[in-house]
């Protein structure tokens, strides 16, 4: 068979992205939207591994073989399973190989998409190979932080709400990258609670790099974070590059925040929320960590809550001062409340 290679992944247009690395390769990181078809299981990959490196190349293809020749069925199976759930077919509708394009990769493009390659197209499925595979598409991902894409920051204390704002700007139409629900993780202390698992850093530079270019030639709007969120960390180049990109500060009364703050949190596990403010401590001092631990437990969140939101009022103020923005990257959006809405329309309305 005549492998048809493609070396690009985004905008390639196809009905399935399919990974044969093995699982534990898949789960650390991989290309978005792309299914989990492994050739080898993470022990048999491996004994390949080692028979190729202490043995010979024809010893580790024998092996392989050997692995890969009762799942061929199985395979098969589980791409017509994803045609089936993709379109919705119903489970008497025949899956008519033919009428559908795969992009098959692995780690280089080599033997293991090879391998499956070779099968699916046997099959009848129309079947292209990523040239270079994962490797390639991670260069490519890191060479999209080099890149001076026209960012809009949207800024502003705790509490005022930037995340639905942001929400609601997408609503209309305008490019929006959610970085925060790109990393499962709302950016404080407490922005794990109620969260999904955090992806690997690699993960999450993959998911911001392909956000990153379906916006290509627009100016996009993004959240002002600081350059860790959660245990994953911004891009280096792209943070410096949020740094000197325009901000739009949302200016929001302190009680209005206090109050969207307790409407936010306040339904977290008291449990989770005293073991977030025992981390931010030495920050925090001690005298204040122990009266807002105090106030929570005994059921005053506001008072509670209003400790912490000056702590970050204090920190956020430090963080914009240290970007030193120029006047003209430094846009205040005085708002009376958090109503997403409308400082959005005042977004619209004053700004864009």
């Amino acid at each position: 068979m005549a492998i048809k290679r493609v070396n690009q992944y985004f905008g390639f247009d196809c009905d399935l992205v399919i990974d044969v690395r093995s699982p534990g390769e898949y789960n650390h990181a991989h290309l978005p939207g792309s299914k989990n078809l492994p050739l080898f299981s993470d022990d048999e990959r491996a004994v390949v591994g080692t028979l190729y490196k202490q043995h010979s190349k024809e010893d580790a293809i024998k092996a392989g073989l050997s692995f890969f020749g009762p799942k061929m069925q199985e395979m098969i199976h589980r791409v017509e399973t994803w045609i089936h759930e993709k379109y919705k077919l119903s489970p008497d509708e025949k899956c008519v190989a033919g009428q559908y394009t795969l992009l098959v990769h692995c780690w280089r493009g080599g033997m293991r998409s090879g391998g499956v390659a070779w099968l699916l197209d046997l099959y009848g499925f129309n079947v292209y190979v990523l040239d270079g595979g994962y490797k390639a598409f991670r260069n490519w991902v890191l060479a999209a932080f080099e890149r001076p894409w026209p960012l809009h920051v949207l800024g502003g204390n705790t509490g005022t709400g930037k995340t639905k704002v942001l929400h609601e700007l997408a609503r209309r139409g305008k490019p929006v990258i959610d970085l925060e629900g790109l990393a499962c993780h709302k950016g404080s202390a407490f922005g794990n609670i109620g969260m999904p698992e955090q992806p690997s850093q690699e993960m999450f530079e993959n998911l911001l790099a392909v956000e990153l270019h379906k916006r290509e030639g627009q100016t996009i709007w993004i959240e002002d974070e600081s350059i860790r969120i959660g245990h994953v960390n911004l891009p280096k180049n792209f943070w410096v590059l949020m740094g000197r990109s325009k901000h739009f500060l949302l200016d929001i009364p302190f009680a209005k925040r206090l109050e969207y703050t307790v409407e936010e949190y306040g339904k977290l596990p008291v449990e989770k929320m005293v073991n977030a403010i025992i981390r931010i401590k030495k920050r925090l001092g001690g005298l204040e960590t122990k009266n807002a631990i105090n106030a929570l437990v005994e059921g005053q969140t506001a008072e509670s809550f209003e400790i912490l939101l000056k702590y970050y009022d204090k920190w956020y103020g430090k963080a914009v001062d240290e970007k030193d923005l120029t006047e003209n990257n430094k846009i205040r959006v005085y708002c009376e409340d958090t109503d997403a809405k409308k400082n959005a329309d005042k977004l619209m309305a004053d700004i864009i």
